[in-house]
């Protein structure tokens, strides 16, 4: 069948796209795809195609040609619009002189006497209709004389609409009597008509209300309405409707509010849903009831809600307040339950009233939708483009497409912030709330009682998990009870939470651990033969060091959960700054968001937290923690942990500032303590080695004659001791140090057995006598050089007067590792040697201080070779080597304040002090 050009256009008007409408204009179907039938269909598809194409062509053709007509049309008329606009303007313009002098002439025209008989019929007319005007006031007036009785027997009648009509009607008559002295009496009887009407009606309203009689019940308000009571009769709507939620709200017996509640009776949060689903029950019943009985249906359905929340006996705050009291520090979860309950309550809430709100639109007018049959479809189609458009866009609250509820919700009283004020006071004090819960948590994790000194270090990180599994829950809390509003006070709780809980475990390991200078050793110290029990000691201290480690990377990852958290929360907030009116926190109420968002939570400092988090490209800048502490992003598995044997001494790229700042302080705190312990486990031979050095009978050898001397006569005594002085390089260490010096000499072996336990990494800027400079100089990489220069350089590198750091982020190597702690074990056993175990010797002759000397000498060698250097050890060795006259010459030129120095005087008898 051939269609025409007309046709054939129309038809691609009514197709949603242009294969389907092929189809239909060539009538494929399935003769087409027989085998026997495929020659001959395809010959005459190809006409019909053949067909198709020229008739498009054609289409096409005139279509051109009409819009080539079109743009010549519009061309030509359009030089001639400015010119007609002109000629309209004058020919107005003409038109409005004419029109004047013809009213000129007019008026001049009529006669003096014509004007005064129009002026007395004017006059008359409005005689006659004030005077009817006053006819109809006065009926009116003339009917209050009938009124009581005409009501009363109408309303022995039962013919209320009737008698409503009749006050109706007299109610608009009261304006005649306002400043009359009957004013008063009249509007005492309209009252006391009025009075008797809804007295009349109310047992039967009540009765038509608890029957859900909805024809009567709008009966019923039509004559309240008439009498000026619709107030009244919405009280008694309310009334009747709350009274089944009142009733079952206060029967209830709840374990956490009332004294005599039984042990089985639920709690509050598990009295709410059910009590919130009866609530629900009673709307969905009334969203069909009210929308045939009242104009507004949503404004009433939301009074109506109000209404009933705020009759609840006893209130919602006060159960809440005995709840709370009840639970004490536990009641913060059962507060956040009973919020989400009344969530889940208002969410379901509002679709009700939104669904109100689309029912009360009026519907369109029929024939509307038929003014273009033939475009029908295709308008059908744009406008299913626009409803997608509009959801993906900002204003996706609702399906609709409206920011929250149904048109007109504008004037929707706020019901929802009745439902959630009395939460309001506890999320304002969310911060304490939340500290007391995790407080609570915290007891009950650490109340497990710990078992032998190897199990600690397995305990920490058991109660790791649970901390943190405790913090995460916390977080979620937060955003369930305040929409993150009180994500400062979290942060400070949470930061509060592990930093105790890291404080605690420190004191509990600190404790439990055994004095490593009670520690007793046996054997040759050179060959590092500790006793099983220093050996247990390190290896405990070790697994707690790894421990730490491992609770620092918890820390890191949860840290890293709770910025993600805030950060999401900051674009939340900036998405409602942009757009307050179209925008709002899902899961919740625009009322409830409203009430966070004026209350106290709402802070300087919560904006401060975010745009810490989540700061503006403009203001990003890089962090200024501390590099060393921070760890490379954790990897699963022991191959994963260490895939190269070399420590990251600097995060990664991202450099942010840390929310935890008091729980990595800790945690740096307990890293330095069990490294110290560490430390004086691995030196207490050494140590116990030198408690007896001070009181060695050698630095008193020839004291007789040094005190002679003395009294004799300070300056040739002096110099008369000078004379004997024995040279340093002349004598021998002493065997105490010796066996120190050895010791130290030999520390690298101890390293060698734990040369692959990356615990030793951790934390390494905590170390005692080790900085971040030290650690980049022992993280620059060797250079490629000729082997003579290798040993000036790692001496160098190991030195605080290294040269800085390079850019890139630097890293250890356990080689590296290693010798930061023999770095550090060499300079703590070095500051116990100078600053407790030197100063404790009395006195110093002139044989004694060359021995010393001797002693300070060897050991400033044997520390040299370990690439470590002490001021004080050299200053020793420098002021323990000058005879009398030139330590007294340097007492006299020296600083006052040089600790060492006061101190080598006093031991030589230099000064009196």
């Amino acid at each position: 069948m051939s269609l025409t050009t007309e046709e054939l256009l129309e038809s691609l008007e009514n197709h949603e796209d242009v294969v389907s409408w092929i189809n239909d204009i060539l009538d494929v179907d399935e003769t087409f795809t027989s085998p026997t039938t495929q020659p001959a269909a395809l010959g005459d598809l190809d006409r019909r195609v053949t067909q198709l194409v020229g008739t498009l062509e054609l289409a096409s053709e005139d279509t051109t040609t009409q819009v080539e007509r079109l743009i010549d049309d519009i061309s030509r008329g359009a030089s001639r619009l400015t010119y007609d606009l002109h000629f309209m303007r004058e020919g107005a313009l003409s038109l409005q002189a004419l029109l004047h002098n013809v009213e000129t002439k007019s008026k001049a025209s009529v006669a003096a006497d014509t004007n005064a008989a129009l002026d007395r019929l004017h006059f008359l007319d409005t005689v006659k209709h004030n005077m009817e005007a006053a006819r109809e006031v006065l009926k009116e007036a003339e009917s209050w004389s009938t009124l009581e009785s005409d009501v009363i027997s109408l309303l022995g009648e039962q013919n209320y609409e009737r008698a409503a009509e009749r006050l109706s009607e007299a109610s608009k008559s009261m304006v005649v009597f306002e400043g009359t002295p009957e004013y008063d009496a009249r509007r005492t009887l309209m009252v006391s008509l009025q009075n008797q009407l809804e007295a009349a009606l109310s047992s039967a309203l009540v009765a038509a209300v608890n029957s859900q009689d909805v024809a009567v019940c709008r009966n019923y308000f039509a004559i309240f309405c008439n009498i000026q009571r619709e107030s009244e009769f919405r009280n008694y709507y309310y009334g009747s409707r709350k009274a089944a939620l009142l009733e079952q709200w206060q029967r209830a017996r709840l374990r956490d509010c009332d004294a005599d509640a039984g042990d089985g009776a639920p709690t509050l949060a598990q009295f709410l849903p059910a009590f919130f689903q009866a609530f629900l029950a009673m709307l969905q019943t009334e969203r069909t009831a009210i929308a045939a009985i009242f104009p507004d249906p949503q404004s009433t359905l939301a009074t109506l809600i109000t209404a009933t929340l705020s009759s609840l006996q006893p209130s919602v705050p006060e159960r809440l307040a005995a709840a709370a009291a009840h639970h004490g520090a536990a009641a913060l979860p059962q507060l956040v339950a009973a919020y989400q309950a009344a969530q889940e309550f208002a969410l379901a809430t509002d679709r009700i009233l939104e669904k109100i709100g689309f029912a009360a639109q009026p519907a369109p007018a029929p024939g509307d939708g038929d003014a273009s049959a033939g475009r029908g479809h295709l308008r059908r189609r744009s406008s299913a483009r626009m409803s997608i458009s509009r959801r993906v866009g900002p204003h996706r609250a609702s399906i609709s497409g409206h920011p929250l509820a149904a048109p007109g919700d504008a004037a929707q009283p706020a019901w929802d912030q009745e439902l959630f004020e009395p939460f309001l006071d506890f999320q304002n004090d969310y911060g304490s709330w939340e500290h007391r819960c995790l407080t609570d948590a915290l007891r009950g994790i650490m109340r497990e009682e710990p078992g032998p000194a190897q199990d600690r270090a397995r305990l920490v990180r058991e109660r790791a998990v649970d901390v943190v599994s405790a913090a995460d829950e916390a977080i979620a809390r937060c955003m369930a009870f305040t929409h993150g509003y009180a994500a400062a006070g979290l942060v400070e709780a949470l930061d509060t939470f592990l930093r105790t809980f890291v404080d605690n475990s420190n004191a509990e390991i600190s404790s439990a651990q055994t004095s490593p200078a009670m520690a007793s050793a046996s054997g040759d110290l050179s060959d590092l033969d500790y006793t099983p029990k220093d050996w247990a000691d390190i290896q405990s201290l070790l697994h707690t060091l790894e421990a730490i480690r491992d609770l620092h990377d918890c820390v890191l990852k949860f840290e890293g959960k709770l910025r993600g958290s805030l950060v999401q929360l900051s674009h939340t907030f900036r998405l409602m700054r942009a757009d307050p009116a179209g925008l709002h926190i899902s899961g919740t109420t625009r009322g409830a968001v409203q009430l966070l968002a004026q209350s106290s939570l709402n802070s300087m400092e919560l904006h401060d937290l975010l745009e810490r988090v989540d700061p503006d490209l403009h203001t990003q800048s890089q962090s200024r923690g501390d590099p060393f502490l921070t760890p490379t992003p954790p990897a699963s598995g022991a191959e994963a942990r260490r895939p190269s044997q070399v420590f990251h001494l600097t995060p990664g790229p991202t450099q942010a500032a840390p929310l935890l700042v008091g729980a990595r302080d800790a945690i740096s705190g307990f890293a330095k303590a069990c490294q110290v312990a560490l430390q004086e486990t691995i030196l207490a031979p050494l140590r116990k080695r030198l408690a007896g050095y001070p009181s060695s009978p050698v630095w008193v050898a020839q004291a007789d004659a040094r005190r002679r001397g003395a009294g004799a006569g300070a300056g040739a005594a002096g110099s008369a001791l000078s004379e004997v002085h024995v040279p340093t390089f002349s004598l021998s260490p002493t065997d105490t140090m010796q066996r120190v010096a050895e010791g130290l000499l030999n520390l690298p072996r101890l390293f060698e057995v734990y040369a692959d336990d990356d615990a030793l990494a951790f934390s390494l800027e905590t170390l005692p006598h080790i900085g971040a400079e030290l650690l980049r100089a022992l993280a620059e990489p060797a250079p490629e050089a000729a082997a003579p220069h290798a040993h000036a350089r790692r001496a160098s590198s190991l030195s605080l007067k290294s040269p800085p750091a390079p850019a890139a982020p630097p890293e250890l190597t356990p080689e590296a590792v290693s010798a930061a702690w023999l770095a550090s074990l060499g300079r703590s056993l070095l500051a116990h040697l100078t600053a407790q175990v030197l100063p404790a010797i009395r006195f110093l002759s002139a044989s004694g201080a060359a021995q010393l000397a001797s002693d300070l000498g060897y050991l400033a060698s044997i520390v040299m070779a370990l690439n470590i250097e002490d001021a004080a050890l050299e200053r020793w060795k420098e002021y323990v080597e000058l005879d009398d006259a030139a330590g007294r010459e340097r007492l006299r030129e020296g600083d006052a304040g040089d600790a060492v120095l006061a101190t080598v005087a006093r031991l030589r008898g230099w000064t009196t002090a």
